[in-house]
């Protein structure tokens, strides 16, 4: 007599993963059943949950650079089990950048992600030998700066307002140090870093063309270290340790940079350092409750003499407070704060001036494991906001300023989410879900009123577009709704594995960005404002679309990544001809809405084990935007033609190669070239005094371009012999930035001679060879 079993009592077999040697949770680790083609991996908080057939199993845990882990398990009722992984001493030191746990994987629908590790971005060589994430992103398809000394990174052709940025799911408004030339993360910190470029998750909202999230240690619950690195112009230092063993830990980081102490030397009483502080608690009660407490505080000083002196930075505090409902059901509960502050003092005119923006953020997100077929995530998010466009005050008797505070802004930010991802078959995969968001602008002391709506008008006698007087101003109380939006974002990604080694991926998004950094310049400066959607501002729109072919050889020694993209913008904010962004409380008349696209092409090629790895990356793409006439009587903004965004750059290749030599000496290299950022140049000149004045043809906007942007960078990192056998262990770190000392130019400025009297175009450049070196410790 035979047996047909028609069905299997299905087990539920959950847990958290971590690092032997920390008690460090790992995020992104593959827990896989060979037998069942079946696996799932762990989510952000290091948990695991997957149900399959009751019977006996091999399992295979693996994670990049810890061995993996191969047990025999028995399930006949649901299980609760931890890992712990050992750190492979083979793999320590790989470079490799993959989607997907930094090891492609043909079968999931997410596409256009990338993953970083801590490790990943110490190898890159860096300007002035100081580790750095955005600096590393720049080398990934897709991702560009707008130059040398330049703030933030564009993304597929998309302004730098555009990305998400989060630390330990805070909002960063802010992500560089210097005005571009160092990140404000500190990598000891810094456990994981993703970046999504297209196929966004559900989760995610409020920016249109990426988001980058961003987690930091939790701490080191079995033993006390401490880890650190002394450079030529700053150092860094952290401490980690236990609260109580194996359940609760700190950590504290700091870093600073310390040239301006030497400039007294020279009489040079100049100043410009940074300094930031990262810090973290977590408590685990029990398997089904942890609490963190993390905090980043940093600041930015430059000035000159006492004259004119700026100071900015960024201050997020998060409690968060995980909890297992069942072995199904994780969730995550968010009380988070987040500020960004600007600050300037120039004495010589005797004034101050400060602004900034401020939110409070609750959010609540679930995952569900409804099967091994389906997983849920689901939540909500709430942010209320507060902006500050300046205040102006004096800071002498004697200096004629008036007291001035430009009317503050308030909104708020609701969003509902629902994610699914849903394994259909063994070679076809979804992920699919819907964003609600509701936008509302609330009330405000004071809100300009004007004819017709129209914030701008259209001088038809001087043919140019002009700032409206207003007509009157209304008065609102705080809780007054002045306008409110609604959206729905749907979000879908597929995978189709044609065979082991290759696959078809497909992902289309909405997005809603109801923010807007008010800039006229090319890379975002710390005295750009923000500013909300509202009676004069649309929300942005975004309907991005993409499609990629990826391919394993060799069995993944080599990897193959290519995708295009093509992304539609509506509402993208455009400026009038001349319009003066700073201080300037009515803002809504410089400003007119247009529309805007980027499409292009990704190519990222890897060779992923042996001694010498790295990556070619290549991405050609057109980033550009249009604002026509409102009505035909309208030239609109370039004639109402398409022009090239600030941030648009037709070509951008990268190579990145890491040679293993021996276990003393490894070398690290990239080369990068991007085709140079539209520019306006002259078209003309008249004679005024004595003087030859250029003029720019205000009808050709970017029409031309930078020089090319390209270098070559090497480091070579030493790690003594007698590291093997001593609780210190250090490293020395080698580095030159741009070795061939090309002059890239940051700007072209067009002024007249003194000697000869003739208009000549003068370039600016940052840096030429720049070498470093930096000591890493650890104990």
């Amino acid at each position: 007599m035979s047996f047909i079993t028609l069905s299997q009592e299905k087990i539920t077999l959950s847990g958290t993963v971590y690092d032997d040697l920390n008690n460090e949770t790992l995020i992104g680790v593959s827990i896989y059943f060979p037998g069942l083609k079946a696996g799932t991996s762990t989510n952000e908080y290091g948990f695991y949950s997957i149900t399959i057939p009751n019977g006996n199993y091999n399992l295979q845990i693996s994670y990049l650079g810890y061995a993996t882990l191969i047990e025999n398990i028995s399930l006949s009722k649901k299980t609760t089990k931890n890992f712990k992984l050992k750190e492979d001493s083979e793999n320590l030191n790989e470079i490799i950048i993959e989607s997907n746990i930094e090891k492609l994987n043909l079968k999931t629908p997410q596409m256009s992600v990338n993953n970083l590790t801590s490790s990943t971005i110490k190898q890159i060589p860096v300007v002035l030998g100081e580790a750095d994430i955005i600096k590393s992103l720049i080398l990934l398809p897709g991702v560009t700066s707008a130059g040398e000394g330049a703030s933030g990174f564009n993304v597929r052709g998309g302004a730098a307002d555009q990305n998400l940025i989060l630390l330990d799911e805070a909002i960063v408004f802010n992500s560089s140090h210097l005005f571009g030339f160092f990140s404000v993360f500190n990598p000891d910190v810094i456990k994981n870093v993703k970046l999504y470029k297209g196929g966004i998750p559900a989760k995610y909202g409020g920016r249109l063309s990426s988001v980058l999230d961003i987690y930091q240690k939790e701490g080191n619950s079995k033993d006390f270290n401490v880890t650190g690195g002394i450079g030529l112009v700053s150092s860094r230092l952290l401490i980690e340790g236990p609260l109580e063993k194996e359940k609760s830990s700190f950590l504290i980081g700091g870093r600073s940079s310390y040239a301006h102490l030497f400039l007294p030397l020279f009489d040079n009483d100049n100043k410009a350092y940074f300094y930031d502080l990262n810090t973290k608690i977590n408590y685990r009660f029990n398997d089904q409750n942890n609490v963190f407490l993390s905090a980043y505080f940093g600041k930015d000083v430059f000035g000159i003499s006492d004259n004119f002196v700026n100071n900015y930075g960024n201050t997020v505090l998060n409690l968060r407070w995980n909890h297992l409902f069942t072995d199904k059901l994780f969730s995550n509960l968010s009380l988070i704060y987040s500020d960004y502050f600007y600050g300037l003092i120039l004495d010589f005119v005797g004034f101050e001036w400060d602004s900034g923006i401020t939110n409070y953020n609750l959010k609540y997100d679930f995952n569900h494991y409804i099967s091994e077929k389906v997983k849920l995530s689901y939540g909500i998010n709430n942010i209320y906001i507060k902006f500050n466009p300046g205040k102006i005050r004096p800071n002498r008797a004697d200096s004629g300023i008036v007291s001035e505070k430009l009317i503050d802004k308030y909104a708020n930010e609701f969003a509902a989410y629902i994610d699914a991802e849903h394994k259909v078959s063994d070679t076809f995969r979804l992920q699919y879900g819907i964003r609600f968001s509701h936008f509302t602008r609330l009330g405000q002391d004071e809100l300009n009123t004007y004819a017709n709506n129209e914030a701008v008008i259209y001088n038809s006698e001087s043919k140019k577009y002009e700032s409206a007087e207003a007509t009157g101003t209304d008065s609102f109380k705080r809780s007054d709704v002045i306008s409110s939006f609604n959206n729905f974002e749907p979000r879908v990604s597929m995978s189709y594995k044609y065979d082991d080694n290759t696959s078809i991926k497909a992902s289309y998004n909405r997005m809603v960005q109801y923010l807007h950094l008010l800039s006229n310049t090319a890379s975002p400066t710390p005295l750009d404002i923000w500013a909300p959607s509202g009676k004069y501002i649309k929300p942005q729109l975004l309907d991005q679309y993409a499609i990629g072919y990826f391919k394993r050889f060799k069995e993944g020694v080599y990897t193959l990544e290519t995708e295009v993209f093509y992304k539609d913008i509506q509402n993208r904010i455009d400026y009038i001809n001349g319009a003066n962004l700073v201080a300037n409380n009515e803002i809504e008349t410089v400003i007119l809405n247009g529309k805007a696209r980027a499409y292009g092409l990704e190519v990222l090629f890897k060779k992923n084990e042996g001694s010498f790895q790295g990556w070619i990356a290549y991405t050609l793409s057109r980033s550009e935007q249009l604002t026509e006439g409102r009505t035909k009587n309208e030239p609109g903004i370039n004639n109402s033609s398409w022009y090239s965004t600030p941030f648009d750059k037709t070509h951008d290749f990268s190579i990145n190669a890491s040679y293993q030599f021996n276990e003393k000496w490894k070398f690290n290299s990239n080369f990068v070239f991007q085709t140079g950022q539209p520019a306006n140049y002259p078209v003309n000149q008249y004679e005024y005094q004595g003087l030859n004045v250029p003029v720019y043809d205000a009808n050709r906007r970017n029409a031309n371009r930078l020089p090319a942007y390209h270098r070559f960078d090497i480091s070579a990192t030493l790690t003594p012999e007698k590291n093997k056998n001593r609780t210190w262990q250090g490293e020395w770190v080698f580095g030159i930035y741009n070795v061939y000392g090309r002059q890239n130019a940051a700007s072209l400025a067009f002024r007249q001679n003194t000697e000869t009297l003739r208009n000549e175009a003068v370039q600016t450049s940052i840096f030429g060879v720049v070498p470093s070196v930096t000591y890493n410790f650890k104990f």
